[in-house]
């Protein structure tokens, strides 16, 4: 057949005279199958109607009952003839298109068989009984357009001839791989594009969330494109691949037995996957052979409810069988998902279909065939001697037949060839109406001049019309139309009745994002699921809260479900990683949800806030009330004895001590930050400052009583006051540096407290916060270590022993505020520094003032000179 074609394509195109040779020795041989009709212009087709396959085989695994005949009609492909015919009787019916030509059409069969779609081809081209390349022998067909093949294999043989003589070619089925060639120039592509519908079958199981899935093609060129470009494309959206088998095609008898048994094993690894989804990618005629696997299985015992799968199935894959095939089991077809050519009910086509009769039909070299094989029943004249089975009648209904072998809705396919006819007429009729150069009627019939046939391309690819059924037929700058895909549900019931059903869309035209839509409830799945919607993954999903950890040496689908860190979340199924929540948020105990997180900062209205709040005014009313005491007092002995100007600055500085504690209360604004610190380190400070001074003037009375003692002369107001104002200067001079180098501000803490948003106020410099704190306790341990020395001094001057006691609880709150203040956060830490002001505050102001006052109010004539002298208190 090569040989053929390629002498055919050598011999000269000058030679050729087409209206002055004679023919002799035309090729007397035409295919078997073959319907014509006369017109002015011809449309050609090329069916597959019928398939070649040599000799019977037996089986040892009692499949079912099979004899592979020689020739094997594809009755469901009988339809794709009846909608040509169709077509071509609604045109030649309607003044509206052509109303001055007559269509005909010469269809042949290609018997899905290379050489004879050459030869089929080739008749098409030249004459109808015999022909010659590049010589016309017989009449003149004037040979518009062809339509076909069915699949990819026979499109590209078809095209590889009629791409020579620029004859437009309309393909029904999937398109060809054409090498070294400009797609779009000879033929035009009557379905939609591949990749659309690749990404329709992506969306697809992206909508379920199937990414464990398993791909069944065919192994010769075109499954080996269809596996290249869906796997990287898959792969990039998260889906991986269980299986990938490859199905071969026999060609001869010693093959097929290999063949099956290789097919046993592609049953048997599909049926055992976890794969619940399986993506199949054939030509038409491979669901007959689909049918197979389940009667292919090398397990001699086989479960008696078959284990079932999610077959989805490519749009060139019909439901059709072999006649054989009449009683198999259909259930492993039950609940398919076929991505399927767009189809609408056409008026008066259900009509047509009935009035088909092998004796109402002339010129049908196909009917007959179909009749016999698709009913089971056998023509009286067309066998010799008695006939074994069924008489066919031609009264035979063809609605009676099941799905698998006829419908009489018209088909996906069939929509295509009927969009296919009408394209040609109409760019028939603007080539017509726009060519200056009419056509010309001559004695045989309707002829243009040879240059005006390949004109009709031009048209062709700019033709846009509404057919019959609304939906509008265009196609786009490569020859392809421009039309979606429809997502059928198969129904298949016990007595070989089929149903299909849309389920969905894959939309060309619409957004991206809006191009797939799907409705879940409508799909019926294969009875396995119970109805369920079927899963299909290599691990469970990881819940919110958890991520995925891929399993090493395994796909990335393959995975384990592992606990977000901690401060971690993970708000969706099966994320690669978890995520920290913003710094405003904190994530839920579930570790599935981030929450607001709540402002906080000690305030009035909380009970914490309050009590402190309340202490600290009640010390500073206590206070107030001992300074008043005092201040009513102030002429006593003991009072005088005490050093009245250095007390009242002791307890004043008290009671701002206690006021200074509420400036850590409430939300910290700019002013309360720069004073609570420093105010607070200064007062203090000058508390400190006037128990050292009295610890010193206890200690230098004492020695100021010694005879002869110089001491005398550093007794006094001079020495006090000169303490408390070098003492409180420096720590002035340190806070007045803090302020002005790197002073407190309002600050955020969003870290500290995971579930807290805390308000406080930032140190600025925290080396100068606690050089505050450091030089008060090196004032407190002085004043301590002093009072200590002199806690055994005669009686009047023991009231070092009570400096010593209030020092050591204010040395004892301070340095334990420290490790406390550095363990605690937010709120709670304010509470701890205010705690520690208010309780050394009055460890000062009971081991100190208590005595004096418990004398002052309830022993009054213990407050004498004489008494004080005596009495040891």
């Amino acid at each position: 057949m090569v040989v053929f074609l390629v002498l055919l394509l050598l011999l000269p195109h000058a030679t050729c005279k087409p209206h002055i040779v004679k023919c002799n020795v035309c090729d007397p041989h035409t295919p078997l199958h073959q319907y014509h009709q006369r017109g002015d212009l011809i449309i050609g087709g090329i069916a597959s109607h019928s398939i070649i396959i040599s000799s019977s085989i037996a089986f040892t695994n009692e499949p079912p009952p099979a004899l592979l005949e020689e020739l094997n009609v594809v009755p469901k492909n009988y339809q794709h003839i009846v909608t040509l015919q169709f077509a071509v009787k609604e045109i030649n019916e309607s003044p509206q298109i052509l109303p001055n030509v007559t269509l005909g059409f010469h269809i042949y069969d290609s018997y899905f068989n290379a050489q004879w779609t050459y030869h089929a081809t080739m008749l098409l081209i030249f004459t109808l009984e015999t022909f010659i390349p590049n010589y016309l022998c017989g009449l003149e067909k004037n040979l518009l357009a062809v339509i076909g093949g069915l699949d990819s294999q026979t499109s590209l043989q078809v095209a590889t001839v009629l791409d020579i003589y620029k004859v437009p070619q309309l393909i029904y089925g999937s398109a060809p791989v054409m090498q070294d060639k400009t797609p779009g120039l000879s033929f035009y592509q009557m379905t939609p594009k591949e990749d659309l519908q690749y990404e329709g079958i992506l969306s697809f199981l992206l909508h379920f969330r199937w990414t464990w899935i398993g791909i069944v093609t065919s192994q010769d060129e075109y499954g080996d494109r269809f596996v290249k470009t869906v796997v990287p494309l898959f792969s990039r959206s998260g889906i991986c691949f269980a299986f990938t088998e490859r199905t071969q095609k026999f060609t001869y008898v010693n093959e097929i037995n290999a063949l099956f048994q290789k097919g046993a094993k592609i049953h048997d690894r599909i049926i055992d996957s976890k794969a619940n989804a399986v993506v199949v990618y054939g030509e038409s005629y491979a669901v007959p052979f689909f049918r197979w696997l389940p009667y292919l299985s090398e397990r001699v015992h086989m479960a008696s409810k078959p284990k079932g799968k999610v077959w989805i199935l490519t749009a060139q894959m019909e439901f059709t069988s072999f006649v054989y095939q009449r009683t198999w089991d259909t259930e492993i077809l039950h609940g398919v998902l076929s991505f399927s050519l767009p189809s609408k009910d056409l008026p008066g086509f259900r009509q047509f279909v009935e009035s088909k009769t092998p004796s109402s039909t002339t010129g049908d070299g196909f009917i007959r065939d179909f009749w016999q094989q698709a009913f089971g029943c056998v023509f009286p004249d067309a066998v010799l001697g008695e006939v074994d089975g069924d008489i066919c009648t031609g009264d035979e209904k063809l609605e009676r037949l099941p799905g698998p072998f006829f419908e009489m809705s018209m088909t996906g396919h069939s929509y295509s060839i009927y969009n296919a006819v009408y394209a040609v007429a109409h760019a028939l009729h603007a080539m017509l109406s726009r060519v200056n150069q009419r056509a010309t009627v001559e004695r045989r019939g309707l002829k243009f001049p040879n240059q005006q046939l390949w004109q009709l391309h031009r048209f062709l690819r700019s033709v846009s019309f509404n057919n019959n059924a609304g939906d509008e037929v265009s196609f786009d700058q490569n020859g392809e139309i421009l039309a979606g895909f429809d997502v059928t549900n198969w129904i298949v019931f016990s007595n070989q009745s089929f149903h299909r059903v849309k389920v969905g869309r894959m939309d060309s035209q619409a957004p991206p994002d809006l191009a797939f839509t799907i409705n879940e409830k409508a799909i019926t799945w294969h009875n396995w699921f119970n109805q369920t919607q079927p899963k299909s993954v290599c691990a469970e999903s990881c819940h919110p809260g958890s991520s995925k950890k891929v399993k090493e040496g395994e796909p990335f689908c393959c995975y384990d479900c592992i606990p977000c860190p901690e401060r971690k979340i993970s708000d969706q199924e099966d994320m690669n990683d978890c995520y920290k929540c913003g710094d405003e948020k904190y994530p839920n105990k579930n570790q599935n949800l981030c929450i607001p997180k709540d402002t906080s900062f000690l305030s009035y209205e909380e009970p914490l806030g309050f009590s402190l709040a309340s202490f600290s005014l009640a010390l500073f009313l206590i206070t107030a009330l001992v300074l008043g005491t005092f201040t009513k007092h102030h002429n006593t002995p003991i009072v005088i004895a005490n050093n009245r100007n250095l007390t009242y600055t002791l307890l004043i500085s008290l009671m701002l001590s206690f006021l200074c504690a509420l400036l850590f209360i409430g939300q910290p604004q700019k002013l309360t930050c720069l004073l609570r610190q420093t105010a607070f380190g200064i007062i203090f400070s000058v508390a400190v400052s006037c128990v050292l001074a009295k610890t010193v003037t206890v200690v230098l009375a004492f020695m100021a009583t010694k005879p002869g003692s110089r001491m005398r002369k550093w007794v006094g107001k001079g020495l006090t006051n000169s303490i408390v104002l070098s003492c409180s200067l420096i720590q002035i001079i340190i806070c007045t540096v803090w302020l002005a180098t790197s002073p407190p501000y309002p600050d955020v803490d969003m870290k500290s407290v995971p579930e807290e948003i805390i308000l406080q106020c930032n140190e600025g410099s925290v080396s100068l916060f606690y050089c505050v704190l450091g030089y008060m306790g090196f004032l407190a341990i002085i004043s301590f270590t002093m009072a200590f020395l002199a806690r055994k001094l005669p009686d009047s001057f023991n009231e070092a022993k009570f400096i010593t006691f209030s020092m050591l609880v204010f040395c004892s709150v301070w340095l334990s505020f420290v490790p406390t203040y550095l363990s605690t956060k937010g709120k709670y830490m304010v509470a701890v520094e205010i705690f520690s002001i208010l309780s050394s505050s009055a460890g000062l102001l009971g081991f100190i003032f208590s005595p004096k006052c418990y004398i002052i109010l309830l022993w009054p004539e213990l407050n004498n000179r004489d008494q004080l002298i005596k009495r040891k208190y």
